[in-house]
């Protein structure tokens, strides 16, 4: 009998290393397949932030592949898994211009949903399907990749004659693909441009909608962030299934900022001594204050919490080909292996006041964060209370490293994405450079040759 591993096992564990680049790489061209045939750099230059897209096809088998995403009998097998109105489905539609929800106690009984849905009119709203439909985890695993921003999703399912929503804006961008029958949508001039929160808008406030068009499977509709809409099923159309895939939520230079500044002043400056010395002396009188500048720069690179926020709540890599948990193989790195980063999307580096030491003055250290034990089924949902809230804030910040600052450097150098020899790595000790290899395959961050 053959012994398991050898050559077989190393080619199998190559096939699984080439397949995960591959679903890197997918990221642009994903993104690129999903507004085509409009080109990546024609969307961000005049559509981006500006003013919606509409793409109509007619195209049979983009169409069959879009209704794969999510259909209506999807909802019988969800239900038998366990759903609750609330968290995981709303009941709702739209009665004089106001949201009428008519949400059930508990867990949803499908039945008694798809009573609602026949007899009252009612739109399924379901909360984040990417939890328990792979494909859209793929799409918008890569999506999270390609923006550097979180993405959910919902899917909206609105019998004929109906309209679950009033006239409304959101605080994300959105993007909506048609899976089944038809919507007639309308779309009006924002009264916030760029809103920054949800608001619901009156018919006689808004005017008359600027784009006004009926989506069929296979379509897509792109809008920013405050343009108002509203959508019904037409007449004749049994039912509408759609899912909106939006991003960018308190994402823009402001939100930035506020995460730098306030995080700067009111708590590092009680844990870093260099932000409680004073500024030079005739600073508020000079006019050139290039060198003070380049001072505030280097102190600003500390404050990291969206980037943290980010990497500890996005969806884990969809890996298709190698689904099975993260854990480390192949070969131990040695000095003489060559290393090479991998799920870059999924891994950022901080420097940060040393979270370990409570002494007044706090040296920095480097942390390593990244998504690779994150929870798909959590993804989106935020938690049910301050506690859990708390407790999973810090479960989530375990997904990583810290190293002293020493080691800055040489993550550099293998974040650069080219191979390098673990000799090389700009540390000083040989010691120092097999620890930090073997820190970063222990938590699957690199590959070794």
């Amino acid at each position: 009998m053959p012994k398991k591993g050898g050559r077989q096992a190393e080619m199998g564990k190559e096939m699984q290393v080439q397949c995960k680049r591959a679903k890197v790489e997918a990221a642009c061209s994903l993104f690129g397949s999903l507004i085509s045939p409009i080109k990546p750099e024609v969307f961000f230059r005049e559509y981006w932030e500006q003013k919606p897209l509409l793409v109509q096809r007619n195209d049979p088998l983009l169409a069959a592949y879009y209704q794969s995403l999510f259909q209506l009998p999807d909802l019988k097998e969800l239900c038998s898994q366990g759903l609750y109105y609330g968290r995981d489905i709303n009941i709702c539609r739209c009665v004089n211009g106001k949201k009428k929800v008519l949400n059930k106690e508990g867990k949803v009984n499908y039945m008694q949903l798809k009573k609602d849905f026949d007899q009252k009119k009612a739109t399924i709203q379901f909360h984040q399907p990417q939890r328990f439909k792979e494909e859209l985890w793929k799409i918008q695993e890569k999506l999270e990749c390609y923006f550097g921003s979180l993405v959910g999703s919902n899917v909206y399912i609105t019998p004929q004659g109906s309209q679950g929503l009033p006239p409304h804006y959101d605080d994300v961008e959105v993007f909506i693909l048609q899976l089944e029958g038809e919507k007639h949508w309308r779309l009006y001039k924002p009264t916030v441009h760029l809103a920054r929160e949800y608001n619901v808008e009156s018919e006689d406030r808004i005017g008359k909608p600027t784009h006004e068009f009926v989506l069929k499977p296979g379509d897509l509709l792109y809008f920013p962030r405050g343009t108002i809409h509203q959508a019904d099923t037409p007449p004749g159309i049994s039912y509408s299934t759609h899912v909106t895939i939006s991003t960018y939520q308190n994402n823009s230079w402001g939100d930035f900022l506020l995460d730098a500044i306030p995080g700067l002043v009111f708590d590092t400056a009680k844990e870093d001594v260099a932000l409680r010395t004073s500024i030079p002396r005739q600073l508020l009188m000079q006019v050139d204050i290039a060198d003070s500048t380049k001072k505030l720069s280097s102190i600003l690179r500390i404050s990291s919490d969206m980037k943290k926020d980010f990497i500890m709540n996005r969806l884990p890599p969809y890996l298709g080909c190698d689904s099975d948990p993260l854990t480390p193989g192949g070969k131990l790195p040695k000095l003489d292996s060559q290393i090479r980063l991998q799920f870059r999307d999924h891994a950022i580096i901080t420097v940060e006041p040393d979270q370990e030491n409570s002494d007044e003055v706090r040296r920095e250290m480097v942390y390593v964060y990244h998504s690779l034990k994150n929870r798909r089924e959590t993804h989106m949902m935020g938690t049910e209370d301050d506690d859990a809230t708390t407790e999973e804030g810090m479960s989530q910040q375990t997904h990583g490293l810290r190293f002293p600052l020493s080691y800055f450097d040489a993550l550099k150098q293998i974040w650069s994405g080219s191979t390098v020899y673990v000799k090389e790595l700009n540390l000083t000790s040989d010691a120092e450079k097999e620890n930090l290899a073997l820190s970063l395959w222990t938590e699957c961050l690199i590959e070794v040759f």
